[in-house]
């Protein structure tokens, strides 16, 4: 431990650099994955079900396409929310719950 400390105090920049590295990580962790998965389930049925009455077959296709959309403008939120659409989605076809 002793060790560890003696290479802190003298290299002070090091440990800034590591702490923004777990901030930036901790960040992303946050904003890509744990904040859409606080989207109530109920919401992303409700949004696949609409697809699904709209959209028929081409369902995956169109929560792709605005997955892909909320990537380009930088909508981490939305991005997350429509992967989790795309994937409820997957998850029926497989089931065969529709076509």
């Amino acid at each position: 431990m002793q060790v560890l400390f003696d290479f802190i105090v003298s290299h002070p920049v090091a440990l800034a650099v590591a702490l923004v590295i777990v901030g930036v990580i901790s960040w992303h962790t946050w904003v890509h994955r744990i904040r859409p998965l606080l989207i109530p389930k109920s919401d992303i049925d409700r949004m696949a079900d609409a697809l699904i009455a709209e959209h028929g077959s081409r369902a995956e296709e169109i929560a792709s396409m605005e997955e892909d959309r909320a990537w380009r403008y930088s909508n981490t939120l939305k991005q997350g929310i429509w992967r989790r659409v795309r994937r409820e989605l997957q998850r029926r076809y497989e089931a065969g719950e529709w076509h």
